[in-house]
């Protein structure tokens, strides 16, 4: 931005108004309102505003700005022009989706099945839920359980003989007279029991199951009873948005990054989720000024207003708020942080499918600014597409660990994580650069030998011994791969060959990509070398028992890797699954419930 607009800034008034950005090419990219249009605009030009604000200001060519009587003609006046330019830099609810639910059909013969689409006709409907595999765990659960007819026809069609899903356990077979509708419909309200949270009958008979299987030492029947178990704990830590309170009421989530902003909407009618969507946005605003905006936006485009509206966000005086809801879309709507626990639940869900939502689309945009400028200070020939970074965890020269992490487009790429225990140092040894070049010759060995995809940059966590260590490896196994070093205390940039460390302001989108490289590293590493000091303390506390020893601590151990497991279990399947008997089981449990 030009000195003379900074300059023209000061000019503006101190009063209510709207301000509208335009890029070079006179398109507008932003509309905001103020109290204040002096003071907000210029507010764009702290050093230390954050990436989506600095990101905005370096697109704008001029500001223009529309005075108003007041602040809540300046809230309408912004709503009307962000209609009428769709900014780049403001919400746009074209962006929206729905987040998946369950739904049993209103059918003679229902179906159940997961959708992302709400159809008023009298269906039932569960969740939404964060997590569509979870929804596909429980489903298959369910058609084991309760098996329904397959068909998607609405009305069935009359077969002679029913087909290969009723002969596998997973169809009523209602179109071959196999299952009545009495029955039918008895496995549609076990579903629905299911489903409202009532699993205690049947936990109680998977239990049962499971204990029989394993004490007939049937451990594959104990383990499908197991994860069965495991299906009914997964699918009841997502919330059930099925309150049956008549009361009309929206919650609003909300999840802000660096970048992006992201919504979404609960809207619950009847005891009912009617709706649920989400929305993005890059918005540069302030995170009360993006809430806002987005609740104009939203019910001035939908067709129904809540009475209350719950948000946890922070929204400062409502006045305008409720005057909007009052004048323009002639409802009362009270706005209210959630006061019972039904409301923090959903409240909280709702949050959390936000912060999905900006994970995903965060995701999806990778970091390419980052990169290309990394690309400018490393000298690189182009952006470090794929990166690998490196890091050493050890305490006192004990459980001696490396993780390596990958980053592909500036984001993290966790199936190609990899960690490793270092073989080449004795036990009580520090020697990080060792360690390290241990790592990367065993990484990059192989590499070369399988000719696996090589990295654009590798990143060690350390200053001139990693980097050299590093050098010293990939020099020898004839790579060209370029190597940088970040040193935790001056947060300094160690490049091979060059004396001195390169020394970047805080904030830099190419030194922010190599923190959190570095950053990520670190966690791997050092959680690996948590677990098996963990590990080595349980290993231990076994031994002490009278009659195991290290082989039967580690046939323990192999088959129930931490103690929280070992004492979730029933003794029996410990029994069963390790050889040892049960009265040593529970020596084992008094032991680990001791500490």
């Amino acid at each position: 931005m030009s000195d003379d607009l900074k300059s023209s800034i000061r000019d503006f008034p101190a009063s209510p108004g709207v301000y509208l950005m335009y890029d070079a090419e006179g398109r507008v990219i932003y509309v905001g309102k103020a109290k204040s249009l002096r003071s907000r605009v210029l507010s764009y030009f702290r050093n230390d505003n954050p990436l989506k604000t600095r990101i905005l200001v370096s697109r704008v060519e001029r500001i223009e700005y529309l005075v108003t009587g007041n602040e809540y003609e300046a809230l309408l006046l912004e709503n009307n022009l962000i209609k009428r330019h769709s900014p780049r830099y403001n919400i746009n609810l074209k962006d929206g989706k729905s987040y998946p639910v369950i739904r049993i059909t209103n059918d003679t013969y229902p179906r159940i099945f997961r959708t992302r689409r709400i159809v008023q006709d009298g269906s039932l409907y569960f969740g939404p839920y964060t997590d569509s595999r979870r929804i596909d765990a429980y489903l298959e659960l369910v058609d084991k359980l309760y098996p329904l007819r397959k068909c998607r026809t609405v009305e069935i069609k009359q077969r002679d003989a029913p087909c290969l899903y009723y002969h596998i356990g997973r169809c009523a077979a209602v179109c071959a007279g196999k299952t009545s509708r009495e029955e039918y419909m008895r496995r549609v309200a076990a579903i629905r029991s299911l489903l409202e949270g009532k699993t205690g009958p049947l936990r109680k008979e998977l239990t049962e199951k499971m204990h029989a299987a394993g004490i007939a030492t049937e451990y594959e029947r104990a383990a499908e009873m197991r994860d069965a178990l495991q299906a009914l704990e997964q699918i009841e830590s997502e919330q059930r948005v099925v309150d049956f309170d008549p009361e009309v009421r929206d919650y609003i989530g909300f999840a802000a990054g660096d970048e992006l902003s992201a919504f979404v909407v609960f809207q619950m009618r009847g005891g009912r989720i009617a709706g649920n969507s989400v929305f993005h946005g890059e918005l540069p605003g302030t995170d009360e000024e993006n809430v806002i905006e987005f609740v104009l936006r939203f019910y001035s485009s939908t067709g129904t207003v809540p009475r209350r509206l719950y948000t946890s966000a922070t929204l400062g005086d409502l006045a305008v708020l409720h005057r909007f809801f009052r004048e323009e879309l002639h409802q009362e709507v009270e706005i209210l942080p959630p006061s019972t626990k039904r409301d923090a639940a959903i409240l909280r869900l709702c949050t959390e499918n936000a912060r999905q939502e900006l994970e995903k689309r965060t995701r999806a945009r990778g970091n390419r600014p980052g990169l290309e400028e990394l690309a400018t200070v490393l000298r690189l020939r182009n952006p470090p597409l794929r990166i690998e970074g490196f890091d050493i965890a050890q305490v006192g020269g004990r459980n001696t660990v490396a993780s390596l992490v990958s980053f592909s487009n500036g984001i993290p790429d966790r199936g190609e994580y990899k960690r490793f225990r270092i073989r080449s140092l004795p036990e009580g040894q520090v020697d990080d650069f060792a360690a390290m070049r241990e790592v990367l010759a065993r990484r990059y060995s192989r590499v070369k030998n399988e000719k696996l995809p090589r990295p654009d940059l590798i990143v060690v966590d350390g200053g001139k011994g990693q980097v050299g260590a590093a050098r010293e490896i990939i020099g020898a196994l004839g790579l060209s791969i370029p190597i940088v070093g970040l040193a935790k205390r001056e947060e300094e940039i160690f490049l091979p060959g060059l004396p001195d460390p390169l020394r970047l302001p805080q904030g830099n989108p190419g030194l922010r990509v190599l923190q959190h490289i570095r950053d990520e590293a670190h966690r791997f590493a050092t959680t690996y070398r948590a677990s098996l000091q963990k590990k080595e303390v349980v290993t231990s506390l076994l031994e002490e028992i009278p009659g195991i020893g290290p082989r039967r601590a580690a046939r323990i151990l192999q088959a129930f890797p931490d103690g929280k497991s070992l004492l979730e279990t029933p003794v029996d399947i410990i029994a069963g699954s390790t050889g040892i008997s049960e009265v040593m089981v529970r020596a084992v449990q008094e032991k680990l419930r001791s500490l």
